[in-house]
């Protein structure tokens, strides 16, 4: 259902250099940009995406309160990796990676970060 995700950014280039390392840590590259604007990412091009971008009205952009982007992955371990990869590149922690609620043993995985702009994503899978 979901297509493509965007969120917004003050300084274009810094936040570009964060996703590009960030989303090739996981073998995802850039799926399309118009200089100075936007760059999008995706695994191919007909799945969904997420794109960073300068807001079309020229105002600052702002964190959305409430908003959140999920990037699902297949494992505990590629959850915990593309966390600490976030954090290493300037991100900031929402919430270490670890199963929701605290003592399951299954079932949803995640860890939250902010990136660079403070939107706030998160890494899960679901462990059966």
């Amino acid at each position: 259902m979901i297509g493509y995700v965007t969120v917004g950014t003050n300084n274009l280039p810094r936040a570009v250099r964060y996703y590009d390392d960030l989303f090739g840590s996981i073998g995802i590259g850039r799926f399309m940009e118009e200089e100075n604007y936007f760059v999008a990412w995706a695994p191919a091009p007909d799945a969904p995406g997420f794109s960073v971008t300068i807001p079309f009205d020229k105002q600052p952009a702002t964190v959305g309160n409430g908003v959140m982007v999920a990037l699902y992955l297949q494992t505990p371990e590629q959850v915990d990796a593309l966390y600490q990869k976030a954090l290493e590149l300037g991100g900031t922690d929402e919430g270490k990676p670890g199963f929701r609620p605290e003592d399951a043993t299954k079932g949803f995985y995640a860890g939250y970060f902010r990136d660079l702009d403070g939107n706030k994503l998160n890494a899960f899978c679901v462990v059966e």
